[in-house]
């Protein structure tokens, strides 16, 4: 069997850790190849070492066949390997066309040609229908299109064998079924493709092999039509998985949060919520379905302190909260777990045991007379790494060193911790294994159970199903409907996501 790529017996060592131990993979010709592991498993790290950034201390590497060392990513690149990496590589203030011939430009009488770069970066996006305007700053454009340009990067540098890096963990369910269409396009052409994932579905769907690792070492490679998602789940995690959440009957009691006639601006001055109703009350788990861009985030963000209302009213426990600091919101009794864990959700080079206390801080026993009592901090730093299962060399690693999967249950573990009497969950379970997924929803749900609120953001729909006591659908900045999830379907929501409303006698009519 000829493959394009062979990693054989790599052992990769950190202080304290061994991340990769004799791991194998083969990568054939024409094939989307899975690798499959929990959050901190080291899929990472491997393909890591493929693509030069860490150099392993055993175990060789050949590409075609032929034994190579890759010291680092130019030496990967000359050998026709690129990588998509999980958190883009892209310079903000730089048009689509600067960042993709960023280190390989076109030059004409020892100046940058500009010309001949963008022709170039227009014809490789129709090649492979990855269209994108080349005159567009990174800053002013979605996720989905900046994954594109750092595809592009790669095709443009001449890649064969590209590298996903959980690449759907970011992207809106729309825009994974064009990122799934790129990569049979991008096989059609000739390209090899190996996606670092943990999502079950989107390996059943695409991939052709799946190389499992879990805890550093190799578990397996099976073909995709020869297994299933529970067998997988299984491998990657060690023992069963249950994929639905079990919730007894929810027993809402008083409200903790009511929104009234609510109008928030987006950072452009765009109204994006449009007097908006809500309420949700202690005891029950209230899910937010809808499109990404109908005033998710600024509803969350007015909610929480971190941009102003234009108008109407958030009370907490009857209490008026608009539009107070963010300081004072958390001290209200608002838990937020947000939607962007690097931007909101951490301090990246605090350590884990200071990004614990970071809303406490100031309190006793965490200081006193202004003075920090670092003995407590991390004291309780190991207690919420304990209780929530946060793999972390110690609590005074820094954050930035953690999988994404390990810094969102060290939020999650801090915002719990605090005993708030709202909970507000954005994304929660975003780029997480189902291992992770499972054990979250148990603690969303255990909240709910001891009587607090909670308010659920999630693209996933499943999740709002699985989750929700009611779903709230919100379309073009207001909410269209709130229905039971017992009784209502994917299909339902999605009619009513686009902006259909449900008619008494079942009809469907736009809004």
């Amino acid at each position: 069997m000829d493959f394009v790529i062979e990693m054989l017996n790599i052992r990769k060592e950190f202080p304290g850790i061994v991340a990769n131990d004799n791991i194998t993979l083969q990568l054939k010709k024409g094939e989307i190849h899975a690798l499959l592991g929990e959050n901190g498993a080291g899929k990472s790290t491997l393909m890591n070492v493929l693509f030069g950034l860490y150099q392993p201390e055993k175990g060789e590497i050949r590409v075609n066949g032929t034994k190579v060392h890759i010291s680092n990513p130019n030496i990967a690149n000359e050998l026709g390997i690129g990588m998509v990496h999980q958190h883009f590589m892209l310079i903000d203030n730089f048009t689509v066309t600067e960042n993709i011939i960023l280190g390989k430009e076109p030059k004409k009488s020892g100046m940058i040609d500009m010309k001949k770069a963008e022709k170039e970066v227009q014809e490789i996006s129709e090649k492979y229908g990855l269209k994108v305007d080349p005159h567009s700053k990174i800053a002013d454009i979605s996720v989905g299109m900046q994954q594109r340009v750092e595809i592009l990067k790669t095709l443009y540098r001449g890649a064969d064998i590209i590298i996903f890096d959980e690449p759907t963990a970011v992207l809106t369910p729309q825009e994974i079924h064009e990122l799934i269409e790129i990569m049979r396009t991008l096989i059609k052409e000739g390209k090899s493709i190996i996606l670092i994932t943990h999502k079950l579905k989107e390996i059943m769907e695409v991939c052709d092999r799946v190389t499992v690792i879990r805890k550093g070492k190799g578990i397996g490679t099976l073909n995709v039509r020869d297994t299933d998602t529970h067998e997988l789940a299984n491998l990657m995690v060690g023992r069963d998985v249950l994929f639905t959440a079990e919730k007894t009957e929810g027993h809402p009691g008083r409200r903790v949060l009511d929104i009234e006639n609510l109008f928030v601006k987006d950072s452009r001055g765009v109204q994006v919520v449009k007097g908006l109703n809500l309420d949700v009350k202690a005891g029950e788990i209230v899910g937010i379905a809808g499109v990404d861009g109908n005033g998710q985030s600024e509803l969350i963000e007015a909610i929480t302190g971190l941009r102003k209302a234009e108008n109407g009213g958030i009370r907490l426990k009857g209490k008026d909260i608009t539009g107070l600091r963010p300081r004072q919101v958390t001290e209200a009794g608002v838990g937020h777990i947000p939607e962007d864990r690097h931007k909101y959700g951490l301090v990246l080079d605090y350590t884990i045991g200071e990004n614990m206390v970071i809303q406490t801080y100031y309190q006793k026993p965490m200081s006193k007379n202004g003075i920090l009592n670092v003995k407590e901090i991390y004291k309780k730093a190991r207690s919420i790494i304990s209780d929530f299962d946060v793999r972390t060399p110690s609590e005074y690693t820094k954050a930035r060193s953690l999988s994404g999967g390990n810094q969102q249950k060290a939020i999650i573990g801090r915002e719990i911790d605090r005993d708030p009497d709202l909970l507000i969950a954005a994304q929660p379970t975003r780029g997480l294994d189902v291992g992770a997924i499972e054990f979250i929803h148990k603690r969303l749900i255990e909240q709910r159970d001891r009587g607090k609120a909670v308010l659920l953001v999630s693209f996933e729909l499943d999740e709002i199903l699985n989750l929700s006591d009611r779903i709230a659908v919100i379309y073009e900045g207001a909410i269209v409907e709130i229905v039971d999830p017992k009784q209502t379907t994917e299909q339902e929501l999605g009619l009513l996501m686009a902006g259909s409303r449900k008619e008494k006698a079942g009809e469907q009519s736009h809004v």
